[in-house]
């Protein structure tokens, strides 16, 4: 936030009319909150985010809001726009004080913004932990105090909002767990910063959503026919856990592949018959078997490793589909077998002539990457960047990362989307828009949208069956007239 001020201001906009905006747009908030004559505690640090809570104290007080201003340090330390607003303040200004804030309607926090770095000690941290215990609602500007806006992780103490208003744009601490719940409600503010300015600040991290991906989906033409809109493989496991490969494969003809088949291991061909229709099947036998199908190129999209069990069986039949010109999708036990030899999987991916899209939950990617710690959104940039694959990290933030270090958090999935087998049908959703030609960034991202779009759509209640026969509804409301 900072950079995207000064380059605002570089574009001729006064740093001061930044700050009076965002104070403004902070007390709009405040009083959507509460109406005029509540008691409200303003909470001011040293920086700008304290700068803006001068403003918002200023604008309410006129409001007719009973404002208290507490300020963390000394009023003459203020330095900038911070000590100008400061002085526009017509009130007192109140040390930094747990035991007084009692009896509020509303506690605005201005004390620290997106860019701490280290864990708040203190007054700061007993003014935090009084807060949150008396459950008086918090109004948060930027993000809430203790939260790390580059990671949404929290350091040690911080504020849990009720609203957080931010502005120009949403920041990964907004979106990314824990982040998000500590946020509350984030509205994002217009305070004047030129269009101009996100293009130079070379951001790589989006919100998963339509504009990201809209203009590569590819819908179905007057004039086309099945086989143009590929060919997905979706590989079986034993005759006990045949059902993960059919929900991948339901997921990928919904999602437009022209069409789709399962590989199925001889023993597992009977109860894989007994289940499929549109779907076809085909039998084979070990990692020769599977390379047969593939040798047909029409074949071009391949979902591994759901129900396919877990050991050297499985990575020989994964390192065979990466000897096909296919995109792979490599889930569940295909990433879990190579748990302990990533090099291995590496070199296999890397000799690959196609895309590679590895879709782990947490524990798989712990299992494959080792289990430090660290933001999650840079661990899937690195495990991207390692593998030389798209990297789709499940969980309610499901963050998709490319090598060169773009990225996308999806927002959309609801709490019941936690069941299993979702993840088979994410899979299948991703192979079927690999074979229709879809880049595989946008594949995996369209995929991860869709499936959230898709539950959403079902409501509580889900499992994993519905997905595939909610999408097309999902679709439906997608679709552009032309494609009509």
């Amino acid at each position: 936030m900072g950079q995207a001020d000064r380059l605002a201001v570089e574009h001729g906009v006064a740093s001061l009319a930044l700050m009076e905006t965002a104070g403004r747009a902070v007390a709009d908030a405040a009083r959507r909150l509460v109406p005029p004559g509540s008691r409200v505690a303003v909470l001011c640090g040293p920086g700008n985010n304290g700068g803006d809570g001068f403003v918002a104290a200023r604008l309410l007080k006129r409001a007719s809001y009973d404002v208290r201003l507490f300020l963390l340090g000394e009023k003459a330390a203020l330095k900038g726009d911070a000590a100008e607003m400061a002085r526009r303040f017509d009130g007192p200004v109140r040390p930094l004080d747990p035991d007084k804030l009692e009896s509020l309607h509303l506690i605005i926090d201005g004390l620290f913004g997106a860019g701490l770095s280290r864990p708040i000690e203190g007054v700061a941290a007993e003014v935090i932990a009084a807060v949150n215990a008396s459950g008086t609602p918090v109004l948060a500007i930027d993000v809430p105090s203790g939260l790390d806006g580059a990671t949404g992780e929290a350091l040690g103490s911080v504020f849990r909002a009720t609203e957080t208003v931010t502005f120009f744009r949403l920041k990964p601490g907004h979106v990314l767990f824990p982040g998000r719940e500590l946020c509350g409600t984030v509205r994002l503010a217009d305070i004047g910063t030129p269009p101009d300015v996100l293009a130079k600040l070379d951001i790589k991290a989006r919100v998963n959503g339509l504009a990201l991906w809209r203009e590569h989906f590819r819908w179905p033409s007057h004039t086309g026919h099945k086989y143009a809109r590929g060919h997905a493989v979706v590989v079986s496991g034993a005759p006990h856990a045949t059902g993960a490969a059919r929900l991948g494969a339901r997921g990928a003809l919904r999602a437009g592949a022209g069409l789709v088949t399962v590989a199925s291991p001889l023993d597992a061909v009977e109860v894989n018959a007994m289940h499929l229709t549109a779907i076809m099947l085909r039998p084979f036998e070990g990692p020769e078997g599977l390379s047969a199908i593939l040798d047909d190129e029409r074949k071009n999209a391949l979902l591994i490793g759901p129900g396919g069990g877990v050991g050297e069986a499985m990575c020989r039949l994964v390192e065979a589909a990466l000897r096909s010109p296919a995109g792979v999708v490599l889930d569940a036990d295909a990433l879990t077998s190579f748990s302990g030899d990533l090099a291995r999987l590496v070199t296999a991916i890397r000799g690959h002539a196609g895309p590679v899209v590895l879709t782990p939950h947490d524990g798989e990617f712990a299992r494959l990457f080792g289990a430090g710690g660290g933001a999650r959104l840079e661990r899937a940039r690195g495990a991207a960047r390692e593998t030389g694959a798209i990297i789709l990290l499940k969980g309610p933030d499901t963050v998709i990362a490319e090598p060169s270090g773009r990225a996308a958090v999806n927002v959309n999935a609801p709490p019941w989307l936690a069941t299993a087998g979702s993840g088979d049908v994410l899979g299948g959703f991703i192979t079927g828009l690999l074979a229709q030609g879809m880049p595989a960034f946008e594949a995996a991202a369209a995929a991860a949208w869709l499936h959230g779009a898709a539950a959403l759509d079902f409501g509580p209640g889900l499992i994993a069956e519905d997905l595939p026969e909610r999408l097309p509804a999902v679709l439906a409301r997608l679709m552009p007239a032309a494609a009509r």
